[in-house]
């Protein structure tokens, strides 16, 4: 293989950061990725939904926080000391999800990336942009930018595509 065919494969490839919930494996696009954080106290809000914990103040802005486990309708987890933030940018505004851990970065290549099946009206696959099975572990790939800019999430309000 050339340099240049090494060059083209590595630039096929799009990098994820994984992260477990309920013991399932899920992934999202790196580059929504501002950092990952402890899980700290949030401030609650008065009349929020019930998947946004609250606020937390990131050197200065207001970061609104939704627990993915609830969001996807999961058995609730313990917070305990794997649990962690992760602080997304999404579309100029700063966004934290809180998951169970965060596993590692994969990189993928288009051909290890399968649709979601259709199970019909019982799952809203909107915000599965598919399946990667790595080794003998399937993963999830979420669109995280389309989960926190769609309008049940109450989040980025006017940033919905």
């Amino acid at each position: 293989m050339s340099s240049a065919d090494v060059h083209t494969a590595r630039q096929e490839r799009q990098e994820y950061l994984s992260f477990t919930l309920a013991d399932e494996e899920y992934a999202l696009d790196i580059l929504t990725v501002q950092e990952i954080r402890g899980y700290d106290p949030v401030t609650r809000i008065v009349s929020a939904p019930p998947f946004i914990k609250g606020v937390v103040n990131l050197r200065g802005a207001i970061v609104p926080i939704v627990d993915m486990r609830i969001k996807l309708n999961l058995d609730t987890v313990e917070y305990n000391a794997f649990t962690v933030v992760i602080i997304l940018a999404i579309k100029g505004r700063l966004v934290g999800i809180v998951v169970d851990s965060v596993s590692d970065v994969i990189a993928l290549a288009p051909e290890q990336i399968r649709p979601a099946p259709d199970l019909g009206s019982a799952i809203d696959l909107r915000y599965i942009t598919g399946l990667a099975t790595l080794d003998d572990r399937m993963v999830i790939l979420l669109d995280i930018a389309r989960l926190m800019t769609s309008t049940e999430m109450q989040l980025l309000d006017g940033l919905s595509e």
